[in-house]
């Protein structure tokens, strides 16, 4: 199969029912994309399809055939520098153990794409399939929020 990832187009041969997680990881080797619950519960493993946030644990892999596909290392603008995104979480603190912070970032660069001014609400809302156990998730709303101050996308 043939998809877009992180803007360069990628072929890959998926195992079976081997689900976009997997793929990226293993066979990839794009380990930024976090595995924690394996049941689409958690967050740590969204990616973005199409510019849509989707659990990379539940997707198969032969469903982004085609489509584009943007993980935690394609949001770099270059080598060494962070994407304005990732720039507000460490300054806002929104970042502590980082297990969530992959799938927390690439959800609220898909809000910002669609709402580049979100109110706290909608930040909430755009991070509720996302879980953290370290952040208490004021300063991640307080990251999302900068970011849109900043005019990050």
């Amino acid at each position: 199969m043939r998809f877009l990832l992180n803007g360069h187009e990628t072929e890959a041969a998926p195992r079976g029912a081997e689900t976009l997680l997997d793929l990226l990881r293993e066979s990839l080797g794009l380990k930024g994309t976090k595995e924690g619950c394996g049941k689409g519960e958690c967050g740590a493993c969204t990616v973005l399809v199409d510019g849509r946030p989707a659990n990379a644990c539940l997707l198969p892999a032969a469903e982004v055939e085609g489509a584009s596909v943007t993980t935690i290392e394609g949001l770099s603008p270059g080598p060494g520098q962070l994407h304005p995104v990732q720039e507000a979480f460490v300054d806002a603190g929104g970042i502590q153990c980082g297990f969530c912070s992959p799938g927390m970032i690439l959800s609220a660069v898909a809000l910002l794409e669609g709402n580049p001014a979100p109110t706290d609400p909608e930040i909430r809302r755009a991070l509720v399939g996302n879980l953290c156990r370290c952040t208490g998730y004021v300063q991640i709303v307080d990251a999302v929020r900068l970011a849109a101050q900043r005019g990050g996308r």
